[in-house]
């Protein structure tokens, strides 16, 4: 990347004029989903700058709720939360909100109502916020078929019936990776426009990949392929080198790796948690398959393609394995065997 030319660039594209651009593409389109995604934006723009001041303005103690997971609530978790409720309602576009952070899904009051149903993770990783790692914001968008009144089935959904999916990362820059079911666009604020900028279009994950990630700590307690697949990424019988391991803990970090240099992101069930522990179904792994499809890649839950699954409530888990194409298969390969001796 030539960065001296980057600075002088003039033709900046971003990210309102890109939806813009690909709104123009459906003549039938009337913006709704353009103002959505914007209030979508500016909420990640007001957590950005949130995060960056948490250690000074004493953000980071906890508020000493807990919210639905059973983890305690940090003040940064109920801000962003507040925020993405606020603007999300205000947008006048939507008609069901379903935050991690709430345990009821948030029905839009009729005279704001809109047609799209949107979940999301207001800050996910927050438990790493006092250590500087990065977290971030995870968000998928449903439309509703009909004019009818909304009800919770027009959230519990398959993941395939996305229409898009997202997710808005806090580093060492800010970085919002977005797909409308056309590819996937990274973008990248820029602080003294406050704009997001086109900086990863098209992003497309290898194939294969070199790095593993999934927290080992847990793997006394992991089932038969997953034992099996991560002995295979440190002991390869083919004579190839081995895969390195990177686990951050923070799913936004862990996933924006892998996106782009390719491998694979686990998180399997083990005997301690069958669907306990694990990540959440709507505003977790829905959203970061449809992103990984979405680039080239795969998602697998042990049993089917992740956007098959059928959730049966807001805040359902499920074990994920997301990454390279052949990567993912490999994993499948192993539950597959699996299932054959059972």
């Amino acid at each position: 990347m030539d960065h001296a030319a980057d600075a002088h660039r003039t033709d900046l594209m971003t990210i309102t004029r890109f939806v813009l651009n690909e709104q123009s593409k459906y003549p039938e389109s009337r913006g709704d989903f353009t103002i959505l995604l914007n209030h979508i934006v500016l909420g990640c723009k007001f957590v950005c700058s949130a995060v960056n001041k948490a250690g000074l303005a004493k953000l980071i103690g906890l508020a000493g709720e807990t919210n639905v997971q059973g983890e305690e609530q940090k003040k940064l978790d109920v801000l962003s939360n507040e925020v993405f409720v606020k603007a999300l309602v205000s947008s006048g576009r939507t008609c069901i909100l379903v935050s991690e952070e709430d345990e009821e899904a948030t029905f839009v009051d009729p005279s704001k109502r809109g047609r799209y149903c949107v979940v999301f993770d207001p800050l996910d990783g927050s438990s790493n916020i006092d250590c500087g790692v990065s977290i971030g914001t995870i968000f998928g968008i449903y439309m509703i078929k009909d004019n009818h009144e909304p009800t919770l089935d027009d959230v519990l959904q398959p993941g395939k019936q996305m229409l898009a999916a997202g997710y808005c990362m806090y580093g060492s820059s800010c970085t919002l990776v977005l797909s409308t079911g056309e590819g996937v666009n990274g973008f990248t604020l820029d602080p003294s426009l406050g704009e997001f900028i086109l900086t990863h279009p098209d992003i497309k994950i290898p194939k294969k990949g070199k790095i593993y990630s999934v927290n080992e700590g847990n793997a006394k307690n992991w089932d038969g392929p997953t034992a099996k697949y991560v002995e295979k990424c440190k002991f390869p019988k083919d004579g190839s080198s081995s895969k390195s391991l990177r686990y951050i803990g923070s799913m936004v970090a862990d996933v924006h790796r892998t996106l782009l240099y390719g491998g694979i992101f686990l998180y399997p069930a083990d005997k301690k948690s069958p669907s306990g522990k694990l990540r959440s179904v709507l505003y977790e792994v829905f959203p970061m398959s449809f992103l990984m499809e979405q680039a080239g890649g795969q998602a697998f839950t042990g049993k089917q393609r992740a956007l098959d699954l059928v959730p049966t409530k807001i805040h359902e888990r499920s074990p994920i394995f997301l990454g390279s194409f052949d990567d993912v298969e490999d994993i499948k390969a192993l539950y597959a065997a699996e299932g054959k001796k059972e």
